[in-house]
Parts: C-alpha cells; sequence; structure tokens
C-alpha cells in the first residue's frame, strides 16, 4: 500500500506530526478525522487544503471522517484577538447542512471497504452534563496545561482576554478525538498548524483515558507568497458556493495565481501526480506568459467543485474578455474581473431614453482630463466602449446598450480601463 505520509511530504504538506505515524500508514489502513466549524453554510478555498486531506486519505485506503461541528460550533474555536459571535442552533443547522453537501463531492461515501462519514459532534457534546463534562474531562486537564496552547496564550496577551467558554474549546475538541476513538477506532487527526493545541489535547485525554497512541498531523497555514492571506481577494472570500462566488469567478481566482505560487499550489490543492506538475513547473520557468500551469490549476480545481461544465463555460468567458463579444458576458461576470479598475457610478437615470454623451461620460470618469480633450481621444480612435472602437464624437450610451443593462467597460488606449455602473 503506497505511504501517505510520503504522499504529503512531497506536497509540501506536513508542518508537524507525531512521532510513529509513518510506520503507522505503512502497517494499517487508518481511520482519521478533521473537523469543520459550522461558521457558515458554505466553506470556502481556504477549507481546500483541509478537504483535499481527506480525500487523500481515502485515495490511499485510509477512512475519513469528517466532524461538522454543531456541538462546538456553539462555542467557536479562539480567535486570535477577539470571541466569535456566537450562532444560533437554527444558523448552525443550516450551515451544517450546506457544508454536508459540500464535502459530498469530494468524498465517497458508498465504498464498501472505506468508506467516508460525515458525523455531527452535537450527537454526544450536546448530551454532556456540566458535572459529568468537569469530571470525565476536565479533570485530565490542568489550567497551566491549557494556558501553554498557542490559541489561549494569544487571547490573554490581547486586550480582550478570553471567556471561559473559549478556554474550554480544546477540552470539548480533545473529547471529539475520544468519542471517535470509541466508535469508530480513530487514530489520527488532521488539520492546519494552527490546531496542533487542540489536537494534542485529543491524544493526551485518549491516552489517559483509553491507554492507547493515537496521532496527529498538521499542514502549514497557506499565505501567498506575497503574504497575503490565501483565498481573499479585492472582493473578499471565495466560496465554493456558486451563489456566492460563481464558477467564473473561481476559475479567475486560480488563473490569476502568481508564477511563483502556482506550483505549490498544484502540489496542495491538485490531485495530479509528481510527473505532471513537475512538468507544469518546466513549462512555467520556460514561458511564463504561457500560463500554462495556471490553465491546468483553473480547470482541475473548477473541476472539483463546480464540474467540467462549468470549466468550458469559464473558459469561453474568458475568451470573450478581450473580444468585441465581451456584451454576452453577465455583467456579475464582467465586474468580478474588472473589479480593481476604477469605476464610477452613474445613476440610471442620468442616462434617460437619449443615453449619456461618450465625450462626456469620457470627461466625468476622468479618463481625459477635459471634455476637450475627449473630444479629441474620440476622434483619433483611442476610445472603446466594451471593446469597440468608438471615434464618433455625437456616439450617446444607453441602457440597452450596456452588459447586463448594468455596465460599460470604457477603455483608454490598450490598457486604461475604467468600469460605469449603472445604479
Amino acid at each position: 500500500m503506497p505511504n501517505l505520509y510520503d504522499e504529503l511530504s512531497w506536497r509540501g504538506l506536513i508542518a508537524d506530526a507525531t512521532e510513529g505515524l509513518s510506520e503507522l500508514f505503512e502497517k494499517e489502513r487508518v481511520t482519521a478525522y478533521i473537523g469543520f466549524d459550522p461558521t457558515a453554510s458554505s466553506l470556502h478555498v481556504g477549507s481546500l487544503l483541509t478537504v483535499m486531506g481527506l480525500a487523500r486519505l481515502q485515495r490511499f485506503g485510509h477512512s475519513p471522517i469528517a466532524i461538522v461541528g454543531g456541538g462546538t460550533g456553539m462555542i467557536g474555536d479562539p480567535k486570535p484577538t477577539q470571541e466569535r459571535p456566537l450562532l444560533s442552533a437554527e444558523e448552525i443547522d443550516r450551515n451544517v447542512a450546506g457544508i454536508r453537501q459540500q464535502l459530498a463531492k469530494f468524498l465517497d461515501f458508498d465504498r464498501a471497504t472505506n468508506p467516508a462519514r460525515i458525523v455531527n459532534n452535537a450527537e454526544w457534546l450536546a448530551k454532556l452534563d456540566l458535572l459529568a463534562f468537569l469530571r470525565d474531562t476536565g479533570k485530565y486537564f490542568t489550567v497551566n496545561y491549557l494556558l501553554q496552547k498557542e490559541a489561549v496564550d494569544r487571547r490573554l496577551a490581547s486586550e480582550e482576554g478570553i471567556s471561559f467558554t473559549e478556554f474550554s474549546y480544546p477540552l470539548l475538541q480533545a473529547r471529539d478525538y475520544l468519542e471517535l476513538f470509541d466508535r469508530h477506532r480513530c487514530m489520527l487527526q488532521m488539520g492546519g498548524t494552527d490546531q496542533w493545541g487542540n489536537i494534542t489535547a485529543g491524544i493526551d485525554l485518549v491516552r489517559k483515558l483509553r491507554a492507547t497512541r493515537v496521532h496527529g498531523l498538521v499542514w502549514p497555514l497557506l499565505t501567498t507568497s506575497a503574504g497575503t492571506k490565501f483565498g481573499k481577494t479585492e472582493a473578499g472570500t471565495v466560496w465554493l458556493d456558486a451563489e456566492r462566488t460563481s464558477p467564473f469567478q473561481f476559475y479567475q481566482f486560480w488563473f490569476n495565481t502568481l508564477d511563483r505560487d502556482v506550483v505549490s499550489h498544484l502540489k496542495r490543492f491538485t490531485f495530479l501526480d509528481r510527473a505532471r506538475v513537475d512538468e507544469l513547473d518546466a513549462a512555467t520557468k520556460a514561458a511564463p506568459e504561457k500560463r500554462d500551469a495556471q490553465r491546468v490549476l483553473a480547470r482541475e480545481m473548477t473541476t472539483l467543485v463546480h464540474g467540467a461544465e462549468h470549466v468550458t463555460r469559464a473558459e469561453l468567458a474568458s475568451g470573450l474578455l478581450f473580444s468585441e463579444d465581451i456584451s454576452t458576458l453577465s455583467a456579475d461576470d464582467v465586474l468580478a474581473v474588472f473589479g480593481d479598475v476604477p469605476s464610477t457610478e452613474l445613476p440610471a437615470g442620468e442616462v434617460g431614453a437619449d443615453g449619456v454623451g461618450l465625450v462626456e461620460l469620457v470627461a466625468k470618469t476622468g479618463l481625459a482630463p477635459s471634455k476637450g480633450e475627449a473630444r479629441r481621444l474620440v476622434q483619433s480612435g483611442g476610445i472603446y466602449v466594451n471593446n469597440r472602437r468608438v471615434s464618433d464624437v455625437q456616439w450617446r450610451l444607453k441602457q440597452a446598450d450596456a452588459i447586463g443593462a448594468r455596465v460599460f467597460i470604457l477603455r483608454k488606449g490598450q490598457k486604461q480601463n475604467h468600469l460605469v455602473q449603472l445604479v
């Protein structure tokens, strides 16, 4: 059986692990789990590293368990600087349902030998009474031990401090590990490096109560090579839910990966083997302008999350972005691509039945410093509307000419774009 530890190693997915884990993978099929906090009804691209961890585990013959934290979600994993807002039971239930649906795209729940499982830790945590929890779990942790946890230490150093509610979170997650060991003989918990303290708390509890050695493995928290948080764009979080982030926007997110990040993303987020990744690495070094690696990355990730049909649509849309057929795109897709360029909001009423003069609009947006200069730009063929050159100084833009009746793309020369949004 191929060793999953070696696979995770070459992909750069091991920041820390307990001693003996590699040998355990070699000897037996391992049941392992990862927790997902139901803070939203959708996962985001930052969660994909975690999801792919379970998917790789299953592909190597091991058994994955996804915990959707209906119980721990009532408390919240301590954030670095402030208390998490508490969600209602109804919000958590709605979020749990959304996450379950997304996980089903990556995990096989019907395999005969190593089917995936989704469990909700509210099944056992919601049934605990306070006295029993303090006796059966809290008794095995000293306050000194919890104070050494990085998440707790960070919060104690902050102005807000930490509530007893969030201080107890490592004990609840430790209880999860114990329950999964008892119910499913779970021997491994995985996650990001920020979860190491919670993971080791669970390892300690299982050791003390069941006299058994279980394991933990964590991968690095992702940032881009520019030092920014992975999964964040100018438009905000990139979600897996197509209603929150369109498949086109999702494709563009991956396609826009920097050259210096693309190979590590191919290793960490796709199932491509080492030979194919090395081939794309060489292609990027030889001809970065072709963006072959970015195109493969975008195709792989969009297919996984949204399906091959949306890859075809996204690539068709990408091909239209700089063509005269751009008006066939939706306004949302155009805004997704040009969202970081300067823009001007124009009340739709100002357009009116007769439209708004192009010369006037070019001056209004600042593409020209005056109406006189705007007129000269138009006459000389230096202004484009929705990728079409317009040289008629009498031209008037009507709402029906806008993309989706909402957006005009004005361009000065070949590079200087400006969006006009009708509101």
